[in-house]
């Protein structure tokens, strides 16, 4: 799978939604969890705005990386931000996206590119 890494360095970035467990499940309500390590997953809600465009997206970080101090409105940072496009095809109908995934979400600073 195609992972491309997203150079956050220029963007502004503020939390939409609190960390919140990700549910593999809906039905069992079963947390997804990392496939290599086993940690639990999260998910956090943002609006990601670089050179003037803005793009509210969805995020998975482990548990071990949602930091204290986070507050809805506020900018975060998403170190190691990576993107993954996917596809499937579900009862013949073909559905893709994109998955974001970091390796923490903390609390951030206002971009000195978007502050001027």
């Amino acid at each position: 799978m195609r992972v491309i890494r997203v150079d956050a360095s220029t963007a502004t970035i503020l939390l939409t939604e609190a960390p919140a467990p990700k549910v593999r499940d809906r039905q069992t309500g079963e947390i997804a969890k990392d496939a290599v390590t086993g940690e639990a997953l999260m998910t956090v809600g943002v609006v990601y705005i670089d050179e003037g465009e803005s793009s509210l997206i969805q995020v998975t970080v482990p548990e071990s990386g949602v930091t204290e101090g986070l507050t809805v409105g506020a900018p975060v940072s998403l170190p190691g931000l990576v993107a993954r496009p996917w596809q499937s095809v579900f009862n013949g109908r073909e559905r893709h996206g994109i998955a974001y995934r970091a390796t923490a979400v903390a609390p951030g600073a206002f971009s000195m590119a978007q502050a001027g």
